[in-house]
């Protein structure tokens, strides 16, 4: 299986709810958003190695995710950049976050696993809507 195809079975996986599927396709110690700091996002939080990441997964039990569309699988070298159109609501908050174009990087080792993955989105977007933080006006 290519990179491209690893990445449509993780979407496919995830669009199933099948955690296990994905968790298989990542490396022991895979490293997940580790460019980015904790700001109290639970679904942007760093972690590290496979058994963290579950974390992440159960921490999208704060959303409703009302779209969630991969658009273009970009594929050069050992990387694949997907652009994705979500839309979700934070439960305990009720505000929603919409990303027209979310990038999630994947990287690749040499046994087809994935050693690294980053989102690439509107961090602000994001904490406000998990604060429920409402900027109007100037």
């Amino acid at each position: 299986m290519g990179n491209v195809e690893t990445v449509q079975a993780i979407y496919e996986a995830f669009g199933q709810g099948d955690i296990p599927s994905i968790l298989d396709k990542l490396a022991d110690d895979v490293t997940w958003d580790q460019h980015q700091p904790d700001r109290g996002t639970p679904w942007l939080t760093p972690r590290k190695g496979r058994d963290d990441v579950v974390g992440f997964f159960e921490s999208l039990a704060g959303l409703e995710i009302t779209r969630f569309e991969p658009q273009n699988l970009l594929e050069g070298g050992n990387q694949v950049a997907a652009v994705i159109h979500l839309e979700a609501q934070v439960k305990a908050t009720g505000r929603t976050v919409v990303e027209e174009a979310e990038v999630h990087l994947w990287t690749f080792g040499p046994d087809g696993k994935v050693v690294d993955f980053k989102h690439v989105v509107d961090t602000h977007q994001h904490v406000e809507a998990t604060a429920g933080l409402i900027h109007r006006g100037p």
